[in-house]
């Protein structure tokens, strides 16, 4: 048997597989994506916040609403007219920690830190995920740590006002009254009657 090998002939290459991602890594890429959008649109306010304001309640609204109606004004607004309108008794005085602002520069130091470490990590297509989750975790690492870094220590005075409603004041001192205190409430400060 004679055999010929011609030159530039190969032989047929073996088909190549393609590759995926097991099922695991595509719900954890899947889960940190949308986890960092959250955490883009939280840092940026396009996610929006809850917030409350006090209403007034009480007396003065039932005086208001008498006058307008003509109608006299009921009991409890009349009473309420002769006692002082802002003053109350202090129910609670609680300290508490405001989470502080973020101005992005710990997720940018966090996400750059993160992708040369997540960098290290894996060959091919494993190493360019492994850097996408070190930017990813670390952008939200470092974003935590500068609002930990940026909290603030404040303090919620609840008093039950004299008409019966509460409200609630916050102060970032250390107030000079505490529960069972009579006080009076002007432009959201709080100072003891004697």
């Amino acid at each position: 048997m004679d055999s010929t090998f011609e030159i530039g002939h190969s032989p047929t290459p073996a088909p190549v597989r393609a590759r995926r991602l097991h099922p695991l890594l595509t719900a954890a890429a899947v889960s940190l994506t949308v986890f960092s959008l959250l955490g883009i649109g939280a840092i940026t306010g396009l996610i929006p916040t809850a917030s409350s304001q006090l209403q007034e309640q009480g007396a003065d609204k039932a005086a208001a609403k008498a006058e307008e109606g003509g109608k006299p004004a009921a009991k409890g607004a009349a009473s309420a007219k002769s006692t002082c309108a802002n003053c109350g008794v202090v129910e609670t005085v609680r300290m508490v920690q405001l989470e502080g602002n973020a101005s992005g520069l710990g997720a940018v130091a966090g996400g750059v830190t993160g992708a040369l470490v997540g960098n290290q990590f894996g060959r091919g297509g494993g190493n360019t995920a492994m850097t996408l989750i070190g930017a990813a975790g670390g952008a939200y690492a470092g974003n935590s740590i500068e609002k930990n870094m940026n909290r603030q220590t404040a303090y919620r005075i609840t008093v039950r006002m004299d008409d019966g409603a509460y409200r609630t004041i916050s102060q970032s001192h250390v107030p000079a009254v505490a529960a069972g205190d009579k006080v009076k409430v002007v432009n959201g400060n709080v100072s003891a009657i004697p």
